[in-house]
């Protein structure tokens, strides 16, 4: 694009990542502009070898600004899109302000392009562990439309943001050297441990993580006729979601059909080696655009052919936030 560029929670995780993604895919533009909190304004950021002062940000901090990557938190989302919009700004929204709004498109590039040209001023980014889910999901419910997803996922430290992947890294060293745990921005121990999703807990026993992932999928799919039901796990790692996906077709399909159609899939790497009993893996997910996909195999317990199971990673902070909200600016 030409025009002004602004970054919305610019020193944070995904902010970070942001400026990595632009600079590493050449994203064109005439001026940028980086924005954060008041406690960040004033901080220096370089970027393509110049120095660049943040700016506060503000209901007024939009004159002139053609596009927008906000990752800012849901609630300065709500505050200041609003206000961006006014002002002319076209803003994809990394937070979950608008994702569920029927007038906000919810989009992955790779699944619903087409839903951006239908903008009203915001383009929603999806959840995460949704990304990562559909990115595979999707081309095989294209050939062969799935009735039902069962997912579990296997979460990084990554997903809570920098300060939770620092406290992944301090545990650490804090049990090794054998000193006491004391979470603060997890609700429990990280390190060499595992918990539910730590999300707010709905009146039918599922937390906001995993009914994002339903909701999510349904929204982008277009479709109230697929069932998905999901487990969100916190684990150890520090960065790169991995997720268990069992899938129940409409019809029989093979093992090698979804190999084949997932072999030439847009934004997905097959890693499916059993003789080596080598599958994706979130080290090897890190600072990659791709989902990584493997453990393709029929699923044994459904008979009738219509069941595949497969096991994914994907870089959290990449393709499940700034790559895919810097893919929309791309279409855009």
């Amino acid at each position: 694009m030409s025009g002004h560029l602004a970054v919305v929670g610019a020193t944070g995780a995904v902010g970070q990542e942001f400026l990595r993604v632009l600079e590493q895919r050449n994203f064109s533009y005439d001026k940028i502009t980086f924005m954060a909190s008041s406690r960040s304004a004033g901080k220096t950021i370089e970027f393509k070898g110049q120095d660049h002062t943040v700016i506060e940000l503000t209901e007024k901090s939009f004159e002139g600004v053609d596009l927008s990557l906000f990752s800012a938190g849901g609630s300065r989302s709500k505050q200041y899109a609003p206000a961006a919009v006014k002002a002319g700004t076209v803003v994809v929204d990394n937070s979950s302000a608008f994702r569920m709004d029927p007038d906000v498109p919810l989009v992955v590039p790779e699944v619903n392009p087409e839903d951006c040209r239908r903008h009203q001023g915001i383009i929603a980014n999806p959840n995460c562990s949704t990304i990562i889910m559909v990115v595979p999901v999707w081309p095989l419910h294209k050939v062969c439309p799935i009735e039902r997803v069962v997912v579990s996922t296997y979460q990084s430290a990554s997903g809570a943001g920098y300060q939770a992947m620092l406290e992944l890294e301090q545990q650490t060293r804090d049990l090794l050297a054998g000193k006491p745990i004391e979470p603060k921005v997890l609700p429990h121990q990280i390190a060499f441990n595992l918990f539910s999703h730590n999300s707010r807990i709905g009146e039918h026993g599922y937390n906001e993580e995993e009914m994002k992932m339903v909701n999510e999928t349904r929204k982008m799919f277009h479709s109230d006729d697929i069932y998905v039901t999901a487990t969100c796990v916190r684990v150890p790692v520090m960065r790169s979601h991995t997720e268990a996906i069992n899938m129940t077709f409409s019809k029989p399909i093979t093992e090698d059909k979804v190999r084949e159609i997932l072999s030439a899939a847009p934004g997905v790497t097959v890693v499916d080696d059993r003789e080596k009993n080598y599958f994706p893996m979130p080290i090897e997910a890190n600072d990659g655009d791709d989902v990584l996909v493997g453990r393709i195999r029929q699923d044994i317990s459904q008979p009738d052919g219509r069941g595949i199971d497969m096991f994914v990673s994907g870089d959290q902070l990449r393709k499940g936030a700034a790559l895919n909200a810097v893919q929309i600016a791309e279409l855009l």
